[in-house]
């Protein structure tokens, strides 16, 4: 008798969810897309977000026409990237030149743009579902391979914008271990693959959700089984530092003191064995090619094997004529990672290349700057671009070979298959970053990304940042220490070892490109066998 109602009522349920799909599909999928965004950090709700791709695919297969299915892809999106995108209107509250409200508008107006993108993978899916005559399984096929081409497109056209790609809400489950082969954009498909096995559950097809499940089921299994190497007992030591310094405080004059202090006081006194010491993005207020004596001031925290990384910005300046006398005047800047040696030298440096626009930088610049949009970005003059991943050369000192290091800034290490320079592959990867700009939210996400990149290139993943989430990654992805946001704090560890390139290492976003290519064979094949 029970589960006889319990049926009923289930069915009586589905029921009430169609009939509210027939009558609202908009209202459906703006929802579904809004509750989708709790599957990423910090809340971490990956069922929640199959659950709303199952709904957008029910959407999909309503769809009157083309309109009707761009429209239900581009809303989910507004609401999918309106709530996860959320932490960019705290950015705002540190802009006093702009009023503070803008920052939820902004974040509104991009989450309009990039809601293009799966609007676009939903009318690609529906159209080559009715041009063909395709059955469900096949549609979703095409969908998880249009998801796919739809992702890097949103992460390069207009110098890209990749935050929280669809496969980062797989990292909780274990089966984030197939971005080693498929990378990023690889494991959307994968969740879209999820969602639509829970869909044909739904319909009663269990056998066909579980073909679909099984294969899933197992690489994440593969993540749990399948760990880093443990650090060896003769690795290199290091120490990242965690100043908790507030973006309001960052640049204050009168701060400048105490917040030195705080990172002299963390990184600790010199040992015998020597140390690589990891300080956040834009750490130092000094251009170190430029002032010898703040050379000198690092130098003298540093034992004689120590090396200190820092970032700190590189300026430019040209001479122009004011009333007939020249005067020197900044041009630009590059947002750099410098390797300090204890003889108060410049053994290296690092400058992002790829730079946020309307925050480093204003795009068309000539045309926005008469109109006042020029207040968005901080400073006198743009930030300008490096020359793109590179691996610099850490000195050898007694007890620590030469070895290469990769650095990515901030925001740079978001971008899948564009962090390392593949001809010339580092031991690990530094990515300082300030993330005091991004509330609650921005510094996990950030966070997450960071373990994809390691997961993606075998690598391990320094990160040092001001207020938080400074880690140590391993090459697995697997966080091996951190310090919780908001707390002064510092890490001690030997550095993880890097593993033998991943076929996504050595092939990059070939690899991808060639399961969306397969994914669209298996449609073929699925529709030839149905008919």
């Amino acid at each position: 008798m029970f589960r006889r109602d319990h049926g009923y009522g289930s069915l009586i349920a589905m029921i009430q969810v169609q009939a509210a799909f027939d009558r609202h599909p908009k209202v459906a999928a703006l929802l579904a897309g809004l509750l989708s965004a709790t599957g990423f950090a910090p809340l971490n709700l990956w069922p929640v977000t199959l659950v709303c791709l199952t709904a957008l695919i029910i959407l999909i297969g309503k769809a009157s026409d083309r309109r009707a299915a761009f429209l239900h892809g581009w809303l989910f999106g507004v609401g999918h990237f309106t709530l996860g995108l959320n932490w960019i209107a705290h950015a705002f509250t540190f802009q006093d030149s702009m009023p503070h409200w803008f920052g939820y508008g902004a974040v509104v107006l991009l989450s309009l743009y990039l809601a293009v993108y799966p609007g676009l993978a939903v009318l690609a899916n529906w159209w080559i579902a009715r041009r063909f005559a395709l059955p469900p399984l096949a549609s979703l096929f095409v969908l998880a391979a249009c998801w796919i081409v739809t992702e890097y497109l949103r992460a390069t056209l207009f110098t890209g914008f990749a935050w929280n790609p669809l496969g980062v809400i797989l990292l909780p489950t274990g089966a984030g271990i197939a971005a080693t082969v498929i990378g990023t954009y690889g494991l959307g498909a994968l969740v879209i693959l999820a969602a639509g096995a829970l869909m044909f559950a739904v319909h009663g097809q269990a056998r066909l959700a579980g073909v679909i499940t099984a294969p899933i089921a197992l690489i994440a299994l593969v993540g749990w089984i399948a760990p880093a190497p443990p650090i060896p007992a003769g690795a290199p030591r290091i120490r990242v530092v965690q100043p908790n310094i507030g973006q309001e405080e960052k640049y204050s004059v009168e701060a400048e003191y105490r917040n030195f202090a705080k990172l002299r006081a963390l990184s600790g006194e010199p040992r015998p064995a020597p140390r690589l010491i990891f300080w956040p993005e834009a750490a130092i207020p000094a251009y170190l090619d430029m002032e010898p004596d703040w050379r000198a001031r690092l130098a003298g925290l540093l034992g004689p094997g120590d090396l200190l990384l820092t970032g700190g910005d590189k300026v430019y300046f040209k001479t122009v004529e004011e009333n007939g006398v020249p005067v020197s005047k900044l041009a630009g800047a590059n947002n750099s990672v410098w390797i300090v040696t204890p003889q108060a030298t410049i053994a290296g440096r690092y400058s992002k290349a790829h730079l946020v626009p309307y925050g480093e930088y204003l795009p068309m610049r000539n045309i926005l700057e008469p109109i006042g949009l020029s207040r968005l970005v901080p400073g006198d003059a743009d930030f300008w671009p490096g020359p793109g991943p590179q691996s610099l050369t850490l000195p050898a000192a007694l007890g620590r070979p030469s070895m290469k290091m990769g650095v990515q800034i901030c925001y740079e290490i978001i971008f899948s298959g564009q962090v390392i320079d593949r001809a010339n592959r580092p031991a690990f990867l530094f990515n300082p970053s300030n993330d005091a700009w991004f509330g609650s939210w921005g510094p996990v996400q950030h966070l997450a990304q960071a373990r994809l990149r390691a997961l993606e290139e075998g690598m391990p993943i320094i990160r040092s940042t001001p207020t938080g989430v400074s880690a140590i990654i391993d090459a697995r992805g697997q966080i091996v220490r951190s310090i919780a946001p908001n707390r002064a704090g510092y890490l001690d560890s030997g550095l993880p070892p890097a593993l033998s390139p991943t076929p996504f290492a050595r092939f990059g976003n070939v690899v991808p490109a060639l399961f969306a290519l397969g994914l669209a064979a298996a449609a073929v094949a699925t529709r030839r066998r149905s008919r």
